[in-house]
């Protein structure tokens, strides 16, 4: 395979964004983005998300996606890895460790604290990776969440 390049992407690339989401959401066994979703995705970008690119022959064969949040006890901003992924066959490419750096060298070039994610407890390639490059598995904090419909049974009480 040739080499690989990351770069972060533009409105031009939606359509390879949102394949590759696609593509993430299979592996997961999600339901991925349908056609409104795809279209906020994509009007979305560098205003509430930034994305990166991992390319090959000029091809998407993986991506990131940040967003930026803050700590109000450190006083500084954190960067939130929501997503990284690469196609099964550009596995073991480098794809994903030159992902992963560039953003890391995003959360430095912002003065970030830190850089945060989460991880399926079953995505053991995931798992092994976050090892290899250094992260800490959390064991003190447990993320919680309310999807829409609890915010709107929350709002309507």
């Amino acid at each position: 395979m040739a080499p690989v390049t990351v770069r972060r992407a533009m409105t031009a690339d939606g359509e390879a964004l949102i394949r590759l989401i696609r593509g993430l959401a299979d592996y997961e066994h999600l339901t991925g983005p349908d056609a409104a979703a795809a279209e906020r995705i994509v009007a979305d970008l560098d205003r509430r998300y930034t994305a990166w690119l991992a390319e090959t022959n000029g091809r998407a064969i993986g991506y990131a996606i940040t967003f930026e949040t803050y700590s109000t006890f450190r006083g500084l901003p954190k960067l939130y890895l929501e997503d990284i992924f690469v196609e099964p066959g550009a596995r073991s490419t480098g794809a994903g460790f030159a992902l992963f750096c560039i953003v890391v060298e995003e959360a430095v070039s912002r003065g970030c604290d830190a850089l945060e994610w989460e991880a399926l407890d079953w995505n053991q390639l995931a798992l092994d990776f976050y090892a290899r490059v250094g992260g800490e598995h959390s064991k003190e904090w447990l993320p919680y969440r309310l999807g829409r419909e609890g915010m709107e049974r929350l709002l309507e009480s």
